[in-house]
């Protein structure tokens, strides 16, 4: 009898237990259901690489559906987009790309697919562009092909000076205002706010170059920092242009750097993130300089990503670097 008592309560608390289960389950489904109701409120924002999905999380924050197309911890210049990948663009309310050659691929998408409701920005048609160039010791594509000539490209890396971004981010707020103007007061705002947080970063690094010893740095990889040595008044040397695709530097350009360091007395010798750092190691090696890590930021690493990790934070580190590779 007593048994029967204990596998009744047992039974009466099982059912219990599972009522509070279903229970719980069906708020979690209406309250997914009220989640997805409200995403559909949003405005769908893609992105193709991380610096504009960075300038866009600033500036909107919650108000925006946002997609970033590069997963992170890829190579940017080699990225081609899988079939969700183009029914995010196709409904996207704004889609944001680069516009260089590593962004050939959008064009044809482009023309495939119904933009008329969809705004586009594109980063090299907000600022003032420069030439892609081969400086002493690179190793160019052209010379490699063995063909002695070079088409004149701009360089893709826009994003690289602070005052090229605080452009950019101005161009992304008024694009999100035009098309989602019942949060054009926190949009206009957010922009502020970050602005002067780039316009800090900019000072930054002109108090380092102003009170600097030295005016050259040496990059052992490609040298995707156009904008940024423009910006600064700043001279380089590297291994190859920013969008090469090359990963082996010739003989001549290891050994070029190489006495560049010497004869200069280079402290530091930097490589580019997501980079094997071969050739900025074998300089270092050979010279003693320090290798560090200079960032393009167009992209991070999965554990920065999700770490939350921004373009101000990666931008700082350069400030940081470059002071010990100047001094």
């Amino acid at each position: 009898m007593i048994m029967k008592r204990k596998l009744n309560k047992y039974f009466i608390f099982g059912i219990v237990m599972l009522l509070a289960m279903l229970t719980l389950s069906a708020c979690k489904d209406k309250n997914k259901g009220k989640e997805n109701k409200a995403d559909e409120d949003k405005v769908n924002v893609v992105a193709t690489i991380f610096p504009e999905y960075d300038f866009l999380r600033q500036i909107a924050g919650d108000h925006i559906n946002l997609t970033m197309l590069l997963k992170p911890g890829a190579e940017s210049h080699s990225f081609e987009p899988t079939p969700k990948d183009i029914k995010n663009i196709e409904h996207a309310n704004l889609f944001v790309y680069v516009g260089g050659d590593s962004d050939s691929w959008v064009e044809s998408i482009l023309e495939s697919i119904d933009t008329t409701d969809t705004k586009i920005v594109t980063l090299m048609d907000c600022v003032d562009l420069v030439e892609e160039e081969t400086v002493e010791g690179m190793t160019s594509e052209a010379e490699e092909a063995g063909d002695g000539e070079e088409e004149v490209e701009y360089d893709e890396h826009v994003w690289t000076s602070p005052k090229n971004a605080i452009v950019i981010v101005q161009k992304l707020c008024d694009a999100l205002c035009e098309i989602d103007p019942a949060n054009k007061e926190d949009y206009i705002r957010n922009t502020n706010d970050y602005t002067k947080k780039l316009e800090n970063l900019d000072q930054e690094f002109k108090e380092v170059v102003d009170t600097a010893k030295r005016k050259e740095i040496i990059v052992g990889d490609r040298f995707p920092f156009r904008y940024l040595v423009e910006e600064y008044g700043l001279t380089y040397y590297a291994a190859f242009p920013g969008c090469s695709t090359d990963t082996e530097a010739n003989a001549a350009t290891i050994a070029f750097l190489t006495d560049k360091v010497k004869e200069d007395a280079i402290p530091v010798v930097f490589h580019i993130e997501l980079s094997n750092g071969k050739i900025c190691d074998s300089i270092c090696e050979e010279t003693g300089a320090k290798s560090e890590q200079l960032n393009a930021v167009h992209n991070v690493t999965k554990e920065d990503f999700e770490a939350g990790i921004t373009y101000l934070d990666r931008m700082e580190h350069n400030v940081h670097v470059l002071k010990e590779a100047l001094n």
